[in-house]
């Protein structure tokens, strides 16, 4: 499975549990770490583990499962998949770290090119 199918389903299966605002980066002339960070958003800590274990299953049934995950319980879940980084996190800690705007506005590297 390519990275931008991955972080297609990913972003379905999200998608599937009703989260909020979910937005696909490309990163992948910007950092080495990934190609994709999808961001969205849950409405409470609840929800944003429900929609981060729907990832997970989802993913599973495709063969792909997370490097590792971080913050379960957490309000802010995340699921390396190697080549895509899934993010999902409360309106309120999206909005104070803003991932949007930090990778949107970097420049892409000419190392990676």
């Amino acid at each position: 499975m390519t990275s931008n199918e991955k972080a297609e389903q990913i972003c379905a299966a999200a998608d599937d549990m009703k989260a909020e605002r979910i937005e696909m980066l490309d990163v992948h002339a910007k950092t080495s770490v990934a190609d994709f960070f999808i961001v969205c958003s849950g409405n409470s800590d609840r929800h944003v583990d429900a929609i981060a274990e729907r990832v997970a299953e989802k993913m599973a049934e495709l063969k792909s499962r997370p490097l590792r995950t971080e913050g379960d319980r957490t309000g802010w879940v995340l699921q390396d998949y190697g080549d895509v980084i899934f993010h999902v996190m409360r309106e309120e800690q999206r909005q104070f770290f803003d991932l949007e705007t930090f990778w949107n506005t970097m420049k892409p590297s000419p190392d990676l090119a």
